[in-house]
């Protein structure tokens, strides 16, 4: 199932249309319906359902799913013990950690997981879990910047690249935990002046997602942008918008800082609902979004990197050559955001 964002109320046509599938297979939407799982899903249907699929053939069981853009942790508190769903599937992990902190998702504790995730990927607590990896990188244009005059995030703030820069909003969960992970390796007043220099170097007001900064740089607004590795893989394959295609083959990718901490790195991810009715199913899933095959195809989908070591990468990934991720722990630099976001505001990166 798929519903529009037109209006305020999607969530409560989701919940009825779990409640008819309920019904169909006669059960009702407070009742545990056996042979189903329901997800509530920041990421689109299409890129998770093939993954989906497999582990229906291999289970049996029936995955229904929900997508939304925004507001999934204010409807689960409306909802309460009456909610429909069972899994939340994030883009991000901020907004795991977030749902955690309200208190509505449960503690799954499995050895599966524990095994087939690193520690630094998982909340300590068992509340949520990573289940793909991108890197914050910069691009640069082919043409107009030459090789190896970046090598670190902290190169931004070089007063030699004033008015070459393009990056969206500061307050995106994606550069506030950058500006996280610049503060825990760096501490927040070298952080702050970093910050400072790099909003000194901007081309432009910060606008748009990551593929407007691609763009730009195309284009000839800015000379380098920051973006996540997998938007490269989506606009270079791009059979929708083919003008896309040309803004990929215009940037070079750079992992930065790999003569020290490493490129900084978010995560998808997944948690059980605190009042999840169908929660052996639920858990099922996370274990098997967490093994070596969906973990392959869950990635490759998306151009992004197993969470799991040992799964193969894409084609495509791969062409973007080996890096050094920072170990960094998702959870402290959810941690660290609060002083992220502060930062952000006092160097007005809006």
């Amino acid at each position: 199932m798929k519903y529009g964002l037109n209006k305020n109320n999607w969530l409560s046509r989701a919940a009825l249309g779990f409640a008819a599938v309920f019904a169909a297979l006669g059960g009702t939407a407070a009742a545990s319906t056996v042979g189903e799982v329901n997800i509530y899903s920041y990421r689109q249907e299409f890129l998770i359902r093939p993954f989906l699929d497999r582990f229906t053939k291999e289970t049996g069981i029936h995955v229904n799913v929900v997508f939304a853009k925004k507001g999934i942790l204010q409807r689960l508190k409306q909802e309460g013990r009456n909610t429909p769903a069972d899994v939340v599937l994030t883009a991000g992990f901020s907004r795991l950690q977030a749902l955690k902190d309200a208190g509505l998702l449960q503690r799954v504790d499995l050895a599966t997981l524990n095994a087939n995730v690193p520690a630094r990927y998982r909340d300590p607590q068992g509340y949520w879990t990573g289940l793909t990896l991108r890197s914050r990188i910069i691009v640069y244009s082919k043409d107009r910047v030459a090789p190896g005059a970046i090598r670190r995030y902290e190169d931004l703030a070089d007063p030699k690249w004033k008015g070459k820069i393009c990056v969206r909003t500061g307050s995106h969960a994606y550069n506030r935990a950058l500006v996280a992970s610049i503060i825990a390796a760096n501490g927040e007043a070298a952080a702050e002046q970093w910050a400072r220099g790099l909003v000194a170097n901007f081309a432009r007001k910060p606008q748009g997602n990551d593929r407007a900064q691609a763009k730009a740089v195309y284009e000839g607004v800015c000379d380098i942008a920051v973006m996540n590795t997998y938007y490269f893989g989506k606009m270079k394959f791009n059979k929708k918008n083919p003008e896309q295609r040309a803004w990929a083959a215009s940037l070079k990718i750079l992992f930065p800082n790999q003569d020290g901490r490493g490129a900084h790195v978010n995560a998808s991810g997944a948690g059980v609902v605190k009042y999840a009715k169908n929660r052996d199913n639920a858990v099922r899933l996370l274990e098997f979004l967490s093994d070596s095959h969906a973990q392959e195809l869950y990635a490759s989908r998306n151009y992004e990197y197993p969470v799991k070591a040992g799964v193969g990468w894409s084609d495509e990934v791969k062409s973007w050559g080996l890096f050094k991720a920072d170990d960094l722990a998702l959870v402290r630099i959810f941690e660290l955001g609060p002083a992220a976001q502060r930062l952000i505001d006092r160097v007005g990166w809006r």
